[in-house]
């Protein structure tokens, strides 16, 4: 007899048994976990939603870090980039000399996996392998795969694709309650939201996801603004893309959030240390007034998965500080900087 399997989208973990149950606003669902659909998932948004619907991947990408559980499972790429220890703009120089291919999908470790699905993405092609690559891989395995192209760019978009993840697993009813709650959850934030805003109005709102150069994010992140309350003009309609720093001190943001793309909190700080050495900096708005964050986009924002609802809490957060409060664990992605001459916390 298999145990119900209890899945925490708050921890992305899994309780078995009866001794050690989550509480009812951790569980989304129950139900036994499959053991029998052999999924590969080369992007960590996915192996996220696999886990929280209940299919432990049995392959994931070399970025895949979330659950703890990963750290166990095969990876099938590679990177020629060395991350680790660079700033933004050496990591940019990188990219810009690769002569071909940025990750490798690695055939002989995906074809030993046996999958049955392979879930790829379609959104960035400097985060991850690309799906062309993949769909002509998979020609070339004895079992021939299905393969699921994610290709988000809203935060709408990032609701349904769970979905179609929890269908192409047959996980459906999993990934309908998920979704179901995830839903809840935005209109709870919404209604927040429309008091502050009715208070405070929408303060100019800047988010970064690249430091060096500039970049500015977009996809689901200006949809996210807007619906934390803040203005969200300066953010593109579409994908992300690069802008002036002179465009940034024009726009003169009452409130920047510098989340870059694969960086942890840490390295967000590092990276606003840089972008203080450029002229304007402290005369901008958001700098004065003490709102300027770190946020750890590797966690977050980058990752369209179930725990962009983390991201759009967080941004909420910082747009609106006074009736809105983070939980502990959540507030532990963010790092407020402080007005000049004052301590960050």
């Amino acid at each position: 007899m298999i145990d119900t399997g209890y899945c925490s989208a708050a921890t992305g973990g899994w309780y078995f048994g009866s001794d050690e149950l989550p509480s009812a606003s951790e569980a989304f669902v129950a139900w036994p976990p499959n053991l029998i659909m052999r999924a590969v998932s080369l992007l960590p948004s996915c192996t996220e939603i696999l886990f929280t619907l209940g299919v432990k991947p049995v392959g994931v990408s070399h970025s895949c870090d979330h659950p703890e559980a990963v750290a166990d499972i095969p990876t099938v790429t590679s990177t020629v980039i060395d991350y680790e220890d660079h700033t933004a703009d050496e990591i940019d120089a990188q990219m810009q000399s690769v002569d071909g291919a940025v990750y490798d999908l690695h055939l002989d470790q995906l074809a030993a996996l046996k999958p049955d699905l392979v879930v790829t993405q379609a959104t960035c092609d400097v985060c991850a392998v690309d799906a062309t690559q993949v769909h002509d891989a998979v020609t070339k395995l004895d079992t021939e795969p299905d393969v699921l192209t994610l290709d988000p760019h809203s935060f709408s978009d990032v609701i349904d694709d769970i979905q179609r993840v929890g269908d192409a697993i047959n996980e459906s009813e999993a990934a309908t309650t998920l979704t179901t709650e995830l839903q809840t959850t935005v209109k709870q934030i919404e209604a927040t939201t429309e008091t502050a805003v009715g208070t405070n109005g929408r303060p100019r709102t800047a988010v970064l996801d690249w430091t060096d150069p500039p970049i500015r994010a977009g996809h689901w992140v200006t949809e996210m603004i807007e619906q934390a309350g803040g203005d969200a003009s300066f953010q593109p309609a579409g994908a992300s893309e690069p802008v002036s720093w002179k465009q940034i001190t024009e726009y003169d943001p009452e409130v920047l959030v510098v989340t870059p793309c694969g960086f942890e909190r840490d390295r967000a700080r590092d990276a606003i240390d840089d972008l203080k050495q450029r002229q304007g900096w402290e005369e901008m708005t958001a700098v004065t007034d003490g709102r300027v964050y770190a946020v750890d986009g590797n966690a977050l924002f980058n990752r369209p998965s179930h725990r962009l609802i983390e991201s759009l809490e967080v941004l909420q957060w910082c747009i609106h500080p006074e009736p809105v409060g983070l939980s502990d664990a959540t507030r532990n992605y963010v790092s407020h900087l402080a007005r000049p001459n004052r301590r960050s916390i």
